[in-house]
């Protein structure tokens, strides 16, 4: 994946940070992921993605940020139902604009959101993944692009 691609993504992060208004996330250097096993926090949001690009794209962080990210904005419902659809709209959000960018041969899935441990995060097997990791405030999370 070339930096040009990388960088939507991290655009895309950063353009939900703006538009609930929580305050600046800041991104790290990105990475690859020399293994299949999936790299995650307590809620993740995975987009699934088809069309000329295949693969996943995910968004991980911990339950204290969601929170956090939840407060920040006013909202007193801090379920984990309500954290599960703050995680999948980041998510959402991230591929939308993806999306965006690269076209509509871009095809992405609604997001599935998963608490705790995923079970079937599946890495395509004949690419990379790319994590981007992030800071918001004294939280860590991080994007995943596994594409083909």
């Amino acid at each position: 994946m070339d930096k040009e691609s990388i960088e939507v993504f991290i655009n895309s992060l950063t353009h939900f940070y703006r538009q609930v208004g929580v305050g600046e996330v800041s991104v790290g250097v990105p990475y690859l992921l020399d293994s299949k096993s999936p790299v995650v926090f307590d809620f993740t949001g995975i987009i699934g993605i088809s069309g000329k690009r295949r693969g996943c794209v995910y968004y991980t962080c911990p339950k204290a940020m969601l929170t956090h990210i939840l407060t920040s904005m006013g909202e007193r419902d801090v379920s984990s139902a309500h954290l599960c659809d703050v995680v999948g709209e980041i998510a959402n959000t991230i591929a939308g604009n993806a999306r965006k960018a690269f076209g509509a041969d871009f095809l992405i899935s609604v997001p599935v959101v998963v608490q705790g441990e995923p079970e079937r995060i599946h890495m395509p097997d004949n690419t990379r993944s790319v994590v981007i990791p992030t800071r918001w405030k004294n939280y860590q999370s991080i994007i995943v692009v596994a594409l083909e």
